[in-house]
C-alpha cells in the first residue's frame, strides 16, 4: 500500500512563519541598536577615533558574499547590508554624503542611497572639489567622486598630512548587472588603523605626458590623468595594487619618455569582490 505524500502546509502557516521571522529580524536590529548605544559610551571613555572602519566593513562585506545561498538576489541583501552600517555609524557619529553631481547626477544619487540610504544626509555638488572641500571642513563627512574620469586634479587637496583620504571604493561587490554599478571613490577623514591597505592611491604628477605615455602605463594600473598644460604634462591617480609597485609605475613613467615631479599617497581601499550575475563568487 502506498503512502500518501503529507499535505504541503497551507498560506496562513507559511505567511505566520513569515511574520515571525521579520519580528526576529526587526528583534535582532534593535539589539544591534543598544550594542550600538553602548558602543558609543565606551568610543567616548575611550576615544579611538572616527566610526568609519573601511578594513572591517570590506571583511563584513565578503563574508556576506561568501555564506549567501538560496533565491534573495545578492544585490539586495549587500544593499540592506550597507544601510544598515551606514544608519548606524551615522547613529554613533552623524554625517553627510557629499557627491559629484558633474558628470552624472542619477547614476551618482542611486549610488549614494544603495550604499548609505536615506537616513545620511545626502548634499549635491557641481565638482569633485567642491565635494571634497566639504569633507575637508567638515568632522566626520564623506565625498563620492568618480574613480574613473575627472575634470579637475581634485585629489592633490588629499597630499597634504591630516587631509581627508581616499577611504573606499565603491561599488564594493562587483557584477555586470550591479544596480549601483557607477564606479566612486569615498573621500573621508579615517584613523590609520581602521584603513585597508590592499590598493594603494597615489598621486603623481609628470612632465612630458602624452598618449603614449598613457597606453605604456595602462597594463600595470588603473590611472585616472588630467592634463597639465602649465608643464606640458599631467596629475595622475594611480591605482597601485600588489601585482605592481610605485617603483615600477615611476621605472615605467621614465622608460617611456615622462618625467615624475612629485609623488603623495592619497589613500587606500579593499580588492573589489567581483561575482557573476548569478550571485556566485567569481575565482
Amino acid at each position: 500500500m502506498s503512502i500518501a505524500p503529507p499535505a504541503p502546509p497551507s498560506l496562513e502557516v507559511l505567511r505566520q512563519e513569515i511574520d515571525s521571522i521579520d519580528a526576529e529580524v526587526h528583534s535582532l536590529l534593535m539589539q544591534r541598536g543598544d550594542i550600538i548605544d553602548r558602543l558609543i559610551s565606551v568610543k567616548q571613555t575611550q576615544e579611538v577615533g572616527s566610526a568609519f572602519r573601511p578594513a572591517r566593513e570590506a571583511d563584513m562585506m565578503r563574508r556576506l558574499v561568501q555564506r549567501h545561498r538560496g533565491i534573495l538576489p545578492i544585490d539586495t541583501v549587500e544593499s540592506i547590508w550597507r544601510v544598515i552600517i551606514a544608519t548606524f555609524t551615522y547613529v554613533q557619529a552623524p554625517f553627510s554624503v557629499h557627491a559629484d553631481i558633474a558628470s552624472n547626477e542619477p547614476a551618482m544619487r542611486d549610488s549614494a542611497r544603495f550604499h548609505f540610504g536615506f537616513t545620511v544626509p545626502y548634499v549635491a555638488h557641481f565638482s569633485a572639489a567642491a565635494a571634497v572641500d566639504a569633507v575637508a571642513k567638515s568632522k566626520g563627512d564623506l565625498a563620492l567622486v568618480s574613480a574613473t574620469s575627472s575634470r579637475t586634479p581634485w585629489w592633490i587637496d588629499l597630499e597634504t598630512k591630516g587631509a581627508p583620504k581616499i577611504i573606499a571604493r565603491l561599488p564594493f561587490i562587483e557584477r555586470a548587472d550591479h544596480p549601483a554599478a557607477l564606479p566612486v571613490f569615498v573621500v573621508s577623514r579615517v584613523a590609520d588603523s581602521a584603513m585597508v591597505t590592499e590598493v594603494e592611491m597615489w598621486s603623481v604628477r609628470v612632465s612630458g605626458w602624452n598618449a603614449e605615455i598613457a597606453r605604456a602605463l595602462s597594463p600595470l594600473a588603473e590611472i585616472v590623468a588630467v592634463p597639465d598644460t602649465a608643464f606640458d604634462g599631467a596629475a595622475l591617480l594611480i591605482s597601485i595594487t600588489g601585482t605592481t609597485s610605485l617603483a615600477n609605475i615611476k621605472a615605467a613613467l621614465i622608460e617611456a619618455g615622462a618625467s615624475v615631479r612629485s609623488t603623495a599617497l592619497v589613500g587606500s581601499h579593499a580588492t573589489r569582490y567581483t561575482v557573476r550575475a548569478s550571485g556566485a563568487p567569481r575565482s
